[in-house]
């Protein structure tokens, strides 16, 4: 039920986000580590995932969001990467706001696969000079810029192997509210801390 309820927060952040003219929202739905949750939460997890991913794709093609994933999705069912794909095809031209879903993610294993590709292809006989921009063209989603502001809720004070490598420079904000009553005045309330901030990436 905690489950069902966090999937009604993500309709209503992701419609609020795109009502305040927010370009990428990402939300961690699904972890590296939480394969370790008990098989039965696992299974009620996948078929939300099979349930949500495929009855609102339209309805987000509608809202001219673009839906995407990040992680190593080859881990789960056929069935479900079949309705990942389609959803992702299903909102392909959409351009209003991209709507990133992190599913069997983990920042450390995007860093291990961006490094394996980077490896292949210099084994093959790719020249490239390596530095921070050539690897970005190896993670996940290399277009998606940085985060600006990353909410971690619950009362937990961690990233949790969440975008590591694009966190470096990101504004961060603490709730003890849980996710499942995340709405959308809490989410004002993160917005309007975040715009109170000088960020000055290193300099004076």
């Amino acid at each position: 039920m905690g489950h069902r309820a966090g999937v009604q927060t993500v309709e209503s952040i992701v419609r609020s986000a795109s009502e305040k003219g927010i370009s990428f929202l990402s939300l961690y739905a699904f972890s590296s580590e939480n394969w370790k949750r008990p098989i039965d939460e696992i299974n009620g997890l996948i078929s939300l995932f099979r349930i949500y991913f495929k009855s609102k794709a339209e309805e987000l093609r509608e809202n001219d969001v673009r839906i995407r994933f990040a992680g190593r999705r080859q881990y789960f069912p056929s069935d479900l990467i079949d309705i990942m794909g389609q959803a992702e095809e299903t909102t392909r031209y959409c351009n209003k706001m991209q709507l990133i879903l992190c599913l069997n993610y983990g920042g450390r294993q995007e860093i291990i696969d961006a490094i394996e590709r980077l490896l292949s292809d210099t084994s093959s006989g790719k020249d490239m000079n390596i530095s921070e921009d050539t690897f970005r063209d190896y993670l996940y989603l290399p277009d998606v810029p940085d985060p600006d502001l990353i909410i971690r809720t619950s009362g937990e004070l961690r990233l949790s192997n969440f975008w590591l490598w694009q966190s470096s420079y990101s504004e961060f904000y603490f709730t003890d509210v849980l996710w499942p009553d995340f709405n959308e005045d809490e989410f004002d309330r993160a917005l309007g801390s975040y715009n109170k901030r000088n960020r000055r990436y290193g300099s004076v």
